[in-house]
């Protein structure tokens, strides 16, 4: 069995914690003997369940897991929006090796990518993970760290002829190109649009302000995209 390196714990969304709690009528002793009763974990009090509802302390992966079975919840109904490889098979409440089997990669080599946020598999591989997490296409380019190279194409994209970003666009999308030929049309003239409009403000602050509102546009540029792209999100 591999040695797991300790992990940060999980992000944690106390007030639904609570919410689910008071709507299955449970008292905080309730929680904490499900918990202790049906999955060991004996340091759990009344005071435990008070402390994570408060916001005072956070749950870790192991007791994340059985808080949810517990409150008969997902450990996704739990957390905050998962960002990372690690937070995603959290909400799902799935073991490495469940992940590592359905992707296709080795468990140590899993157990690694997710310990450095670094994902390393081939597109096929990508693709099962995808499928294993129930990822979304932008929540699998976030996590396969494709993220930023996206962010490139689109600046370029918006900045120049956005028809020579189509195919690099597509193919990192695993898309067909026709899929993003219209988002990408629109990102270049939502961005051309806001500098012209930015620019007819007036002399003095319009370079000023056309500059901030380009950079502004620029840094978020995956959160103008993605809502173009049907399926997406």
């Amino acid at each position: 069995m591999p040695v797991r390196p300790s992990q940060p714990t999980p992000p944690f969304n106390f007030p639904a914690a609570r919410r689910l709690r008071e709507a299955l009528g449970m008292a905080p002793g309730h929680v904490a003997y499900g918990m202790r009763a049906s999955y060991g974990l004996s340091h759990v009090t009344p005071d435990t369940i008070v402390s994570w509802e408060r916001g005072l302390s956070t749950p870790d992966a192991a007791e994340l897991a059985a808080l949810a079975a517990t409150l008969w919840c997902s450990p996704g109904e739990l957390m905050g929006a998962p960002t990372t490889l690690r937070e995603h098979r959290l909400a799902r409440g799935l073991a490495p090796e469940d992940v590592a089997r359905g992707a296709g990669v080795e468990l140590q080599a899993y157990l690694r990518m997710e310990e450095t946020d670094r994902w390393r598999g081939t597109d096929r591989q990508s693709a099962a993970l995808a499928r294993t997490l129930g990822l979304s296409l932008r929540d699998s380019v976030t996590v396969t760290g494709r993220a930023d190279e996206l962010a490139e194409l689109l600046r370029s994209a918006v900045q120049s002829r956005w028809q020579g970003q189509v195919r690099p666009v597509s193919k990192l999308l695993a898309l067909d190109k026709r899929a993003v030929e219209g988002p990408l049309r629109h990102l270049h003239e939502e961005y051309q649009s806001r500098m012209v409009r930015t620019l007819s403000w007036g002399a003095g602050a319009g370079a000023d302000a056309s500059g901030h509102a380009g950079r502004d546009f620029l840094d978020h540029v995956l959160d103008h995209f993605w809502p173009l792209l049907p399926g997406a999100a």
